[in-house]
């Protein structure tokens, strides 16, 4: 038996070491994978969603941090289209309903800062992970519904590859009383 392993070792090294086993590198001239069969940024339009600015960090931090091909976003409001931001306490100020609404605002921010920093939504490998942040009572158990405003939004835009592990969670305030906030990271291509 022994013998038997020792083989089936040296078999697995000599197998691991022969180059014509060997990963190959990407070729940088080689066109990259076509992740969607359909244009991302044109879908964002047909969805009635203006891809704008982001605005400026209110505080000393970034709107995104990339290391490798993970990008760290952070977190983004419901900000309104004629300036300012939904605000109030989900449960008593808002309905359910309304903080859904206010979610899909902040998918909107979180579109338009990563794009900001990846150039092109088309790179977007997968959205890896939301933290919503519901700004509610504090019997108010609805969070996920309320959330589920933003990973609707990232699924109808990205397809299978908008899918996220997630959390929801209530907050007893949020900055300046907006409704909701969400962070995310973001796989992207090279």
């Amino acid at each position: 038996m022994k013998n038997l392993i020792i083989t089936l070792t040296l078999s697995s090294l000599i197998f691991s070491c022969n180059p014509s086993h060997e990963h190959t590198h990407d070729d940088p001239q080689q066109p990259k994978e076509e992740l969607y069969d359909y244009d991302v940024e044109e879908k964002i339009t047909s969805m009635g969603i203006t891809l704008k600015e982001p605005s400026a960090p209110v505080a000393n931090y970034v709107n995104a941090v990339r290391t490798g091909n993970l990008v760290f976003m952070a977190g983004k409001g419901p900000g309104l289209p004629e300036g300012g931001y939904v605000t109030g306490k989900v449960g008593e100020d808002l309905t359910v309903e309304e903080g859904y609404e206010a979610a899909k605002l902040v998918a909107y921010a979180q579109l338009s800062a990563l794009k900001a920093e990846i150039g092109d939504l088309n790179k977007v490998v997968r959205i890896v992970k939301v933290l919503g942040m519901v700004n509610c009572i504090s019997d108010f158990g609805n969070q996920p519904e309320v959330v589920n405003g933003f990973s609707d939004t990232m699924v109808e835009v990205f397809g299978d590859r908008g899918k996220h592990a997630r959390a929801a969670v209530g907050m007893g305030s949020l900055p300046r009383n907006i409704a909701v906030e969400v962070e995310m990271i973001v796989e992207v291509q090279d």
